[in-house]
């Protein structure tokens, strides 16, 4: 198999930009990351001829793409085409997300991500089961009365082997003792969220196994002089991860620079909780009967309640740039490395290392995507 070298591009890896170097890849892995003056003889090249190579995007929550949501296709295409959608926006790696639903529509996304895995769909890690374990309290868009209690049934559920990432995102104040260590023992990425559990209820989460926290400041107990809340719980914590969407709507600028001053990048994530209307045609669809629009770039309901973003990672990235002040460097750990550290794929991809997945994405001189790879397959659709 030969090596193919990726020229005229800044390299962006962990720790700084690499100018004036290649990247090599042979097949599906990266090979190294060398001087461009001293590339392997007989190696083919791709000339990029200007912006910055990244490693891929990996969105931990995405309900929808492609005019797709995945409620209403969970099966195997409505996750390829969801996946398809976001490719061109730099999104190599994901997890599709389903939105509280009946118990027979969460055993189909489950098994159609298992199916998906099998068959090799590009970019897909497993599923995010967003509810339905959730508080009435902090529903947001989700439908309450799809709402249930976790019991053993749904341990079983939640527990069976997986091929791939399983992330459950619940109301921790509302799991039974024992619950999320269960889930946690048994592989499952446990996140919290639409919940009302105070600072001393997600402390003890956090030390039963809890993960992450499912887009940070939304739908959850805020940091109050005498209330910490969840947010304070989870801005202190130093082994969980959090989901910020940068969309400038679901939360203001100044609050994620204050999450990432008391935390550093270490636990931030970038998530779109992206709907249909990402890469597609249509500027509206159904949500459990609830016909919601995009109004000013975001995803609401009837009555104004937001219901998920029109947000892509690509525009994330940038955002995470211009509203937060990261460099491209910071703002690729927030959109590839933590992610991947967050599904325990750090060893596979998430960074441009030698070893690692060649899950990659090229941006052009104003950090617009113009190509992709997936484990080292090409696609020249960009923004």
């Amino acid at each position: 198999m030969s090596v193919t070298a990726l020229v005229g591009a800044e390299i962006v890896q962990p720790h700084g930009i690499a100018q004036d170097h290649a990247l090599l890849i042979e097949g599906a892995h990266i090979v190294d990351v060398v001087p461009r003056n001293a590339l392997p003889s007989g190696c083919g090249e791709i000339e990029l001829q200007d912006g910055w190579l990244l490693p891929g995007f990996i969105d931990t929550q995405v309900n929808g793409g492609g005019d797709v949501l995945l409620n209403d296709r969970p099966d195997v295409e409505g996750i390829r085409a969801i996946a398809q959608a976001h490719r061109r926006f730099g999104t190599t790696g994901m997890m599709p997300t389903l939105i509280s639903d009946d118990a027979d529509v969460v055993d189909a996304a489950m098994a159609a991500g298992e199916a998906a895995i099998a068959q090799s769909v590009p970019g897909i890690w497993g599923v995010h089961v967003e509810g339905p374990h959730l508080n009435p309290g902090k529903k947001g868009i989700h439908d309450a009365a799809k709402f249930t209690p976790i019991d053993a049934v749904v341990l079983e559920r939640y527990t069976r082997p997986t091929g791939g990432r399983r992330i459950v995102t619940l109301a921790p104040e509302l799991a039974p003792p024992g619950a999320i260590r269960a889930l946690a023992k048994a592989g499952v990425i446990v996140a919290a969220g639409h919940s009302l559990a105070n600072y001393d209820q997600t402390v003890m989460a956090l030390g039963e196994g809890l993960a992450g926290f499912t887009h940070l400041f939304n739908a959850m107990t805020q940091m109050g002089s005498r209330e910490p809340g969840m947010v304070a719980a989870a801005l202190l914590d130093r082994n969980s991860y959090f989901g910020l969407i940068v969309d400038g709507l679901h939360v203001h600028p100044a609050a994620l620079r204050v999450a990432l001053a008391a935390r550093g990048l270490d636990g931030a994530m970038l998530v779109t909780d992206a709907m249909p209307p990402v890469g597609g045609t249509q500027g509206r669809f159904s949500l459990m009967g609830q016909d919601i629009h995009v109004v000013d770039g975001t995803c609401r309901g009837p009555d104004g309640t937001l219901a998920g973003s029109a947000l892509s990672m690509a525009q994330a990235l940038r955002n995470a740039m211009d509203m937060l002040g990261c460099s491209m460097v910071e703002a690729s750990r927030m959109a590839s490395g933590n992610p991947a550290r967050f599904l325990r794929i750090e060893r596979q991809t998430g960074a441009i290392l030698p070893g690692l997945r060649a899950d990659l994405v090229h941006l052009n001189a104003q950090r617009r995507v113009r190509r992709t790879w997936i484990a080292g397959a090409i696609s020249e659709e960009g923004e």
